[in-house]
């Protein structure tokens, strides 16, 4: 993105700002180092981790990898937490929430709904904003440190992404030193796979002539990498308004397989080294039914696809979603809109 100079508009500097946001936030954790030794020791009971948007989607790295540890790690959005959910969780039960402005309303209401109760579990905010309401009721408070933000979430998806990841390190028992020295060094390699990406002049317009308009679009991946999936989709619906569906990919085999054809535009995230030959597998194949078919791969060679490197698999979706979002500011430049701007939506939603 060089020959953009100083960035047409905040959006796509956002975008380009992700690099020194990942060294941010991984610096940042200097700071947290008894919070994260305290984690090392868990309560007894439940750990869940909850937020609404991307919030939300920054959780499944740090929860898919302490499952193949075999820490039962649950996540759910605060909103279906609020409203039915809350008896699941007790004094001996951890809860992590994710709110990027610490300010948003399903996450409040479950911090103060907890506190009102009496009974709360141990809650850890994961924000931003360390001066917000979340943090004022939390146990522990860890700071993003992603920096000022105004359009679809770029830089704090990213920071939040490297704050979870400490979070599960640490509750996998690694001590606070060796946390902050291994994601220190990840951040680093995930900064440098980004700013690769953005050195490739013509992938903004590659992704415009992928996608040529179709209809309809998918972004399919599993395990961790469905966080980059799921922020994708989010990023092109508040973007560009273009209605996408993100789902896991052996999901798409039962029935949505159907939507394959001319028609329709697949982006495939195989990152995952358990998956990743079925998720090449099931690039081939919507390709042979005349899908068109984007293919991002970590550290795999694979034909025509956009290999963002081996990074460590807590990161990498701040890599492997940075397409998606070249390709929903291109569209929004194309189609007349203020790139990053909302129409309808917030930043921050203050009403449940």
């Amino acid at each position: 993105m060089k020959s953009l100079g100083k960035f047409p508009d905040p959006f796509i500097a956002e975008i380009a700002g992700q690099p020194d946001a990942l060294r941010r936030a991984a610096a940042g954790l200097a700071g947290h180092l008894e919070g994260l030794d305290e984690l090392r020791t868990r309560r007894p009971g439940a750990l869940a981790f909850a937020g609404m948007g991307s919030s939300y989607d920054a959780c499944y790295p740090a929860v898919t990898a302490l499952a193949r540890t075999g820490v039962a790690a649950t996540m759910v959005d605060t909103a279906e937490l609020l409203h039915f959910r809350l008896p699941t969780l007790g004094p001996r039960d951890d809860l992590i929430l994710v709110s990027q402005s610490g300010e948003s309303a399903e996450t409040i209401g479950v911090a103060h709904a907890l506190r009102d109760r009496g009974d709360a579990p141990r809650i850890v905010a994961v924000t931003n904003e360390p001066t917000s309401s979340l943090a004022a009721l939390a146990d522990h408070t860890f700071r993003t440190s992603a920096g000022e933000e105004t359009g679809p979430s770029t830089m704090t998806f990213a920071a939040a992404l490297v704050v979870l990841g400490a979070i599960a390190l640490a509750v996998d028992g690694r001590r606070a030193d060796e946390v902050l020295a291994r994601l220190t060094l990840e951040a680093e390699v995930g900064a440098v796979a980004i700013d690769d990406l953005l050195a490739r002049e013509t992938l903004p317009e590659d992704l415009v002539t992928w996608h040529g308009g179709r209809a309809t679009t998918v972004i399919l991946a599993r395990g961790g990498a469905r966080a980059a999936a799921e922020m994708g989709a989010l990023t092109l619906k508040e973007a560009v308004g273009l209605p996408v569906e993100s789902l896991q990919a052996g999901q798409f085999r039962h029935g949505p397989l159907e939507l394959a054809g001319p028609h329709l535009a697949a982006m495939v995230i195989a990152t995952e080294p358990e998956t990743v030959e079925l998720d090449l597998a099931m690039a081939d194949e919507l390709r042979s039914l005349g899908t068109a078919v984007w293919t991002i791969t970590g550290g795999v060679e694979a034909a025509g696809a956009t290999d963002i490197g081996p990074i460590d698999r807590l990161l990498a979706p701040a890599a492997s979603v940075v397409p998606a979002q070249l390709l929903a500011w291109r569209l929004a430049v194309l189609a007349g809109r203020e790139p990053g701007t909302y129409v309808h939506a917030a930043k921050v939603t203050t009403r449940e």
